[in-house]
């Protein structure tokens, strides 16, 4: 799988989560302060790894901040991401199985390297669930992508 992976700091858990995905056999496409000369800022880097995510470049992305919250957030302003924030391995299979999340956002403070692990291993494990009711949560969220405020 080709995964974007962007981080606004060259923190420990970052490097940690790029050599994780790469042992599991994904290729990653770094972005931020991960990647020499790519702009480090969080709004930056998390909405360049989105990016691919919604032009099919990357088929899914991880995108990291000190908390993890304004990665998220850059993430979800690009239509057709579904980015969550995940600070445990039951909240990544409940943003893969009920959110069909595309995105995995985390926290460069809260994250440890066994927690990284157990995280990854629930996001990747995840399936997005085919019941008819969570279809059509995730249907209504990608027409928020297309509708505008009035």
């Amino acid at each position: 799988m080709r995964i974007s992976v962007s981080s606004d700091m060259d923190e420990p858990v970052a490097r940690a989560l790029v050599a994780a995905l790469r042992e599991r056999g994904h290729e990653v496409r770094p972005h931020g302060a991960l990647k020499s000369g790519d702009d480090p800022q969080w709004a930056v880097c998390s909405e360049a790894a989105a990016r691919e995510v919604a032009a099919g470049t990357a088929d899914q992305a991880v995108v990291c901040c000190w908390t993890g919250t304004g990665a998220s957030i850059a993430a979800n302003k690009v239509p057709g991401v579904r980015a969550a924030l995940c600070t445990d391995a039951y909240t990544a299979d409940g943003a893969r199985r009920w959110n069909d999340a595309n995105v995995l956002a985390l926290s460069l403070r809260l994250t440890s390297p066994p927690l990284l692990e157990e995280i990854l291993d629930a996001w990747f494990a995840g399936e997005p669930s085919e019941d008819a009711d969570d279809r059509g949560n995730v249907r209504h969220v990608q027409e928020l992508d297309t509708t505008r405020a009035h």
